[in-house]
């Protein structure tokens, strides 16, 4: 018999050392079913208000489809392709009214209550997956650094180094459609496991081993003050805004 397990969350949000907040991050229970949740980090570009507009329409696209969204008929993939899509679509009809060419990235995974999962992602912003400690799997950068890694060129310490680190090759609003991204399902959630979203302004100073080390050790929101506060003190005054989803099944103890 499967050993149950308890849903335990936290978000953060910080505006790093840029004037303004363009990363926006969102992780609800849904209205009607207990025990699904959908989380969503999505980081903002293009100017002082384009980037913020972007992320907010990530944000409000996901709220509208979760709302409808029915775990007994509705596929979670597809309410993640249709969220991808959607919000593409809505933060290219913004581009007009904003500063300049609004642009977000998108990292969001969806669980349902019976522990089955999918995530989907575009640009920079990861999904990675822990189960006690360990790191399982996580996204590949939509970047082109991601592509020299992947080339064996350079090793994923001279990416966060690299001087075109920040040059995107898939994000939400590209004038051309965003990559062909289909969501990954994630194996059935168990007791010990742990899903965190982030913005590359958190995941940029750390090891996959000290993400894990944290989030293994603390509770959810514990381990999210403390990977935020030691990203600001990495970052020696120039940090990006920073965003960060985490859930973790605690296992519930035996009967």
């Amino acid at each position: 018999m499967t050993q149950g397990f308890r849903l335990v969350a936290a978000t953060g949000l910080h505006k790093g050392d840029r004037p303004y907040q363009q990363d926006q991050v969102m992780l609800i229970a849904h209205p009607r079913t207990p025990g699904c949740v959908l989380a969503v980090v999505a980081d903002g570009m293009g100017g002082r208000s384009g980037g913020r507009k972007a992320s907010d329409q990530v944000l409000m696209t996901a709220r509208q489809l979760f709302a409808r969204y029915n775990p007994a008929r509705d596929q979670a993939e597809a309410l993640l392709r249709q969220l991808l899509e959607d919000a593409h679509t809505v933060i290219k009809l913004t581009a007009v009214s904003s500063e300049q060419e609004p642009h977000s990235t998108l990292a969001a995974f969806l669980m349902n209550p019976n522990g089955d999962c999918a995530w989907i992602h575009a640009g920079d912003s990861r999904i990675y997956h822990f189960h006690d400690g360990r790191l399982i799997k996580r996204t590949r950068d939509h970047s082109y650094v991601q592509t020299l890694i992947d080339r064996g060129e350079i090793t994923e310490a001279e990416a966060n180094v690299h001087p075109q680190g920040n040059i995107l090759l898939g994000c939400l609003g590209m004038r051309s459609t965003p990559p062909p991204i289909a969501p990954d399902q994630v194996p059935r959630m168990q007791p010990g496991d742990l899903l965190m979203a982030c913005s590359d302004g958190l995941w940029h100073y750390f090891t996959p081993e000290e993400l894990a080390s944290v989030l293994h050790a603390q509770p959810p929101r514990d381990a999210v003050e403390i990977l935020v506060g030691e990203a600001r003190r990495r970052a020696h005054g120039t940090g990006d805004n920073i965003s960060i989803a985490v859930l973790k099944l605690e296992p519930l103890p035996a009967a």
